[in-house]
């Protein structure tokens, strides 16, 4: 029920974030993080939260984040598949 009442009363929504980071070893090659949380747009402040923890705590460097968001989660995002293929 928190999910759905932080959709719905405190708009917000289902955020992913893609994180490039160099890692700390071998500062040439890049790495990737996918973090996904609820949080509120367009300032993002649990993202923003996260961005200062990975900052003060975490060797790797920060090289770009990305972001998307999905406005409201609901059961009507599923839907059933008719056919049915097997590929061999």
């Amino acid at each position: 029920m928190a999910n759905l009442e932080m959709q719905l009363i405190k708009s917000y929504r289902l955020t992913t974030a893609e994180i490039y980071y160099h890692l700390p070893d071998y500062p040439e090659l890049l790495q990737s993080y996918i973090w996904q949380e609820y949080d509120y747009a367009p300032k993002f402040p649990v993202l923003h939260g996260f961005l200062d923890f990975w900052t003060n705590n975490i060797e790797g460097k920060i090289h770009s984040v990305y972001v998307a968001k999905k406005e409201l989660v609901s059961a009507g995002d599923a839907r059933y598949g008719h056919h049915v293929f097997t590929l061999q």
